[in-house]
């Protein structure tokens, strides 16, 4: 593993060298558009036959000099037709009514298992439900009826859970007393 990164490592090293020396090759290369620009001067008397035994340079025509062209990858996004993210997947009219919300009233147990009603109260719209076993409402799937209870299948984002209602103690404040 260790031999493989540090082939890796060498590698790379070796390419970026030489890259960058071929980046300094191409930048000595490249002619200067000041002097290419600036008309002939007229040569002066060789001083030194030294010097003058030396040809110039010759500096390449500014058309010879390659083209960098950069291509980019350009996406078009056609935003009509598509749903807009922001907005929730979850209407408020499939949240409703949360079990939260809900009241066991009542119960018609069948021993059987097959014909037993819940009476369901909704305490925040005041709405009355009567569920069999295997009736939706809202999220909530009524998975079974007990005597003193009801159990619904509550599927949210591909996760199912169970969750227990049971029947909703008598309120002691509207309660007589007997004498």
């Amino acid at each position: 593993m260790k031999r493989s990164i540090s082939f890796a490592l060498v590698l790379v090293a070796a390419l970026a060298s030489g890259a960058s020396a071929q980046a300094r090759a191409q930048a000595t290369r490249r002619p200067n558009p000041n002097t290419a620009a600036k008309p002939a001067a007229p040569k002066a008397p060789a001083a030194d036959p030294r010097k003058a035994a030396t040809p110039p340079l010759p500096t390449p025509a500014a058309d010879t000099a390659p083209k960098v062209l950069i291509n980019r990858e350009v996406f078009q996004y056609e935003g009509a037709g598509r749903r807009d993210p922001f907005v929730s997947l979850l209407t408020t009219s499939d949240l409703k009514p949360m079990l939260n919300d809900l009241k066991l009233v009542g119960v018609a147990y069948d021993p059987r298992g097959q014909n037993s009603v819940a009476v369901l109260r909704d305490v925040t719209s005041k709405e009355q439900y009567k569920v069999r076993v295997g009736q939706t409402i809202g999220r909530m799937r009524v998975a079974a009826i007990q005597p003193k209870a009801v159990i619904f299948t509550i599927e949210e984002f591909g996760y199912s859970r169970q969750e227990l209602l049971p029947i909703a103690p008598p309120d002691s404040s509207k309660m007589r007393l007997r004498q």
